[in-house]
This record gives C-alpha cells, sequence and structure tokens, in this order.
C-alpha cells in the first residue's frame, strides 16, 4: 500500500507532492482514490429508500399512446419498495480485491456500463446477482439502475439493490415503472441527491421505453403520485382531478392470474392500425371520449355512468384485441353480480380488470364472486378516499 492509499494521507497537503516525479498524474490518482473512500466513508452504514405505489387506468389504456386523454388512479395501499447499501465497508479488504477483478473484466475504467453490471447486485422478484448476471425481464430495472447512478455520478462502489412489492408483476398494474420509479428515488437517496419531478419522470421513462417500446409516462406519472385520487394525464403531463366530496364508490380489482403482455399488445395495435388505420383510429377516438366523459363524471359523482362507460370501454379494447376470454369471463361476472360495470386494466394479454361498485357491501359481493369465477387475488379499493 502506497502513502496515497489512506484517507489520512489523501488531502490537500498530501505527502505525494513531493515524492514524485510524475506530480500532476500522482495527484490526479490521488485526487481519485480520495474521492472514492471518501463516497465509501460518507455511505458507510447508509440505507437509501424509494417508495412508489400500484396504479389502475381507469379509463384510456392504449388510447393514450395516440395522443388521447387517460384518467388513472394511484394505488396508495399496494407499494413498490426500494432500498439501497453499500457492499463492502472501508475495512473489508476482501470484498474490495473481489470489485477489482469484477471491474478488470471490463476494456476501460471509462466503461461505466461494464463496470455497474459487475459491480452492481440486484435482489428482486426472485433473482439474486450481479446485474451482468439479471435475466432479460429485468431490462427495464437496468437501464433504470444505470440511468440513475450516471445522474449520481457514480464512482465505481459496490452495491446492493433490493426491491420488495405488495402486489404482482406484469399485471398493467405499473410493476415496471414502479419499480424503476422506486430503484432511482433510493439510489438518490443513497447519495443525498435532490432531483427535479422532470428529472425523475426523464430517467424512469428511458427504463419504461425498454419495458414497453412505445411508452405514453402514464405509468411513470401515476405509480409515483402518492394520493388516492385520479389523476389526468394528456401529452406527457398530469393533473390531479376534481372530484365530487360526496362521491361513493369502491373500486374491485382482480388478478387473473395472467401476466399481461404490454408491450406485445402495444405493437399489435399498431401494426393492426397500420392494416386498418380508419376502424382503429375511430375506436381510438371513442376510447379517447370515454376518457374525457369519465372526468366530468368523476367531478360530478355520476358513478352510474361511470360504470357504463367502463363496460363500453372494455367492448372497444376486446375489439382492437387486447382483451382474452378470460378477462371478458371476469368483467360479465363482475357486471352479473352488482357492479355497476366492469373492464380490464392496463395493456391487457392478460393481467387485472377493475369494477366500480356505490358500496362498499357491493364491492365485497363483487370481490367474492370474481374469486369464486378464478380470480388469484382481488383489492378493494374507496375513489377519494
Amino acid at each position: 500500500m502506497t502513502e496515497c492509499n489512506t484517507l489520512e494521507n489523501c488531502h490537500a497537503s498530501n505527502p505525494c507532492e513531493s515524492k514524485n516525479a510524475h506530480k500532476n498524474e500522482r495527484d490526479k490518482e490521488c485526487n481519485n482514490e480520495f474521492n472514492s473512500m471518501l463516497v465509501v466513508a460518507r455511505a458507510k452504514n447508509r440505507v437509501g429508500r424509494g417508495t412508489t405505489c400500484a396504479k389502475v387506468i381507469l379509463f384510456g389504456e392504449h388510447s393514450v399512446v395516440y395522443g388521447y386523454s387517460a384518467v388513472a388512479l394511484p394505488l396508495q395501499n399496494l407499494k413498490m419498495h426500494a432500498t439501497v447499501t453499500s457492499a463492502r465497508t472501508l475495512n473489508d479488504t476482501s470484498a474490495t480485491a473481489d470489485e477489482g477483478k469484477r471491474a478488470e473484466l471490463c476494456d476501460s475504467a471509462e466503461d461505466l456500463g461494464c463496470q455497474m453490471q459487475n459491480l452492481i447486485t440486484l435482489k428482486a422478484l426472485g433473482f439474486d446477482g450481479l446485474l451482468r448476471s439479471a435475466p432479460a425481464r429485468f431490462a427495464s430495472i437496468k437501464t433504470a439502475i444505470q440511468e440513475a447512478l450516471r445522474f449520481a455520478n457514480w464512482q465505481g462502489e459496490a452495491l446492493q439493490i433490493e426491491t420488495a412489492c405488495d402486489f404482482p408483476p406484469e399485471r398493467g398494474l405499473g410493476s415496471s415503472a414502479a419499480a424503476a420509479g422506486a430503484v432511482i428515488r433510493a439510489i438518490l437517496d443513497y447519495y443525498s441527491i435532490n432531483a427535479s419531478d422532470e428529472k425523475l419522470f426523464e430517467i424512469t421513462q428511458d427504463a419504461e421505453r425498454v419495458a414497453h417500446g412505445k411508452a405514453s409516462g402514464l405509468d411513470a406519472t401515476a405509480t409515483s403520485v402518492m394520493l388516492q385520487q385520479p389523476v389526468r394525464f394528456l401529452d406527457g403531463k398530469f393533473s390531479r382531478m376534481s372530484i365530487s366530496p360526496t362521491i361513493r364508490a369502491w373500486i374491485v380489482l382482480a388478478d387473473s392470474g395472467f401476466k399481461g403482455t404490454t408491450k406485445v399488445t402495444v405493437e399489435a395495435l399498431r401494426k393492426k392500425r397500420d392494416s386498418q388505420p380508419k376502424i382503429v383510429n375511430a375506436l381510438l377516438q371513442e376510447l379517447g371520449q370515454i376518457a374525457l366523459n369519465a372526468e366530468n363524471d368523476l367531478e360530478f359523482g355520476n358513478i352510474q355512468n361511470i360504470g357504463s362507460s367502463m363496460t363500453r370501454a372494455h367492448k372497444i379494447l376486446a375489439e382492437l384485441g387486447i382483451s382474452t376470454p378470460f378477462l371478458d369471463a371476469l368483467v360479465k361476472n363482475a357486471c352479473e353480480n352488482g357492479a355497476l360495470g366492469a373492464k380490464l386494466t392496463g395493456g391487457g394479454g392478460g393481467g387485472c380488470i377493475i369494477a366500480i361498485a356505490q358500496s362498499q357491501e357491493d364491492a365485497s359481493k363483487v370481490s367474492i364472486a370474481l374469486k369464486n369465477a378464478g380470480a388469484a387475488r382481488t383489492w378493494i379499493v374507496e375513489i377519494g378516499q
């Protein structure tokens, strides 16, 4: 170990200055070592935390991709959590040596993407290992990690990143955006870095494009809203919606037990629109109009209208090829057992349905009926809670 390799000696007046003919190079090397060690020292025993939530799209899935309005409901009772910790301590020399070996696998120290793949450990959804070994389904969260670390001016520290959630992935509930958003916030919290809402949205969207191809930004927005209140999304911007203070309505969310295929359905709809533009555009326009009407119905508490709009929206989504026979059966079952209306929510091809009820008692009946019809799990959420 050289005199430079200690926190005590690596400072502005360090002894390296007078002991090396190549002063500038040694100064640079010493300062780099000092900065890296300082980061570890500052982060020792620190935990970065980030939290987002699930969301359901009340109206406007798929049509929102083409510029129409959408209405979403953040689900505060279903959270996504992420934590970031240092993978070593200052005295952990064996871990430091192992990190050095892993870093040597990259062509150069400037290859940050490669360095991150070899120095970041991810524990999420049954996977536990280096980022480089994460399966393809983690491409979105890998992008979120890498972009957040770049924004944080990451200096090569080995990190452990973990996620945990209250809801299943790939169900149209915004799990990819929620995971990305939670991880981004945890990394920035770990390094005590503040970021604007716009920057957080930008990084999350980078990850969402990897997950879904053409991403509207709705999930990135709705999963970060910490209010159980509907939000309007249009042209990349969201706003909180005014809802009637006397509104009494409950949403029943039912998991079909089958994974949603958002990226597949988005691409399939794009191709269908290219081949049948007149038909598809008319249906997308109607979905957009339904979303606009729903905004007024929520504002004035017209729950009956919202219910019938849900059922009509589902029929349109089915015509567009977004639904499945089992989702259709769940929607029909909900409407036959007390729901005012029901529809699939999210990308479709699996995932979840939502139903609206005018009382908690009716919501409970719908929930039981959906479970009996084969739903894997249900949740009940009060609108405007």
